[in-house]
């Protein structure tokens, strides 16, 4: 233990600069750049493995699913999914799943639990909660309840060999009742049983930096999503490297975030969404080596 207020800052200073390792040093071997494949909805919706033939083109590893309804990926059944990534030398480490409101309704334990099955037959390691709708973010008792069933879904992908996340918008860090809905969730969730993926957009549009937030709750966001803000007054999406979020600085704090794995992701793209992702992949790559 630090015997006095000098001791206790010098050794906090190692332990930071622990976390500060260059990104050769972090990513050697990890480099693999995902893709939300909400980017590319509508091409997925036409013809969804030739869509995936151009992603795994472009140099994306990993892809994160959405779209989940009646044990089905864009009309793909587990396996007819999980031969199609194969083929592409694509894996899924994550998809996007229900919204957060399911844990406000009775009986989403019945609805839960073949979700994650799911997942895991397709070769997934997290589940990922990515939306709440309006109505139900002006309590800051949804939120609480949401957290307590966050929980316990998360001991349910623990028993089935999963893990559980969060994906965060804007909203989550407006006022709410005198705190907000991202301060409910991180300070209510286990550590072990919930973990968060930082939308890196969505936080700095809230006015929030990423990288205190990593300082804040070291190690609880497992993985990012990675897109830019243009520099206009709309602060729009925009491809990664082509606006004002420094992600050169940003992945410097993989390791004290937490992070395994990031995928682009790009809300709205000015012409075809292949050319933004395509875009994006290029300047992770850049930054990358």
């Amino acid at each position: 233990m630090p015997t006095t207020r000098r001791d206790f800052i010098r050794q906090s200073s190692v332990l930071t600069a622990g976390f500060l390792l260059k990104k050769d040093e972090w990513f050697k071997g990890q480099t693999k750049i995902g893709l939300q494949l909400y980017t590319l909805r509508n091409e997925m919706a036409k013809d969804p493995k030739d869509t995936l033939a151009k992603v795994a083109s472009q140099g994306y590893k990993t892809v994160e699913t959405f779209g989940y309804n009646d044990h089905k990926w864009f009309g793909l059944t587990a396996a007819e999914l999980l031969a199609t990534l194969k083929s592409h030398g694509l894996t899924s480490p994550s998809g996007h799943t229900f919204p957060a409101s399911i844990f406000l309704q009775s009986g989403w334990e019945e609805k839960w639990k073949p979700a994650v099955e799911d997942a895991k037959a397709i070769g997934q390691e997290y589940i990922v909660i990515p939306w709440l709708e309006e109505q139900y973010r002006k309590s800051a008792d949804n939120f609480k309840k949401i957290a307590t069933s966050l929980n316990k879904a998360g001991e349910v992908c623990k028993k089935l060999g999963m893990k559980l996340a969060y994906h965060n918008h804007d909203f989550e860090f407006a006022p709410v009742e005198g705190q907000t809905g991202f301060d409910i969730y991180l300070k209510e969730t286990d550590p072990k049983l919930v973990s968060f993926e930082l939308d890196i957009y969505w936080a700095t549009k809230a006015g929030k930096d990423p990288i205190a937030l990593f300082q804040k709750y070291p190690g609880r966001f497992a993985m990012w999503h990675v897109k830019d803000m243009d520099n206009t007054p709309k602060k729009f999406f925009t491809e990664v490297g082509n606006g004002i979020i420094d992600y050169k600085k940003i992945f410097n704090y993989a390791k004290q975030s937490g992070m395994k794995y990031f995928f682009v992701e790009q809300d709205v793209c000015p012409g075809p969404p292949l050319e933004s992702t395509a875009k994006s992949a290029a300047y992770l790559r850049k930054i990358l080596k």
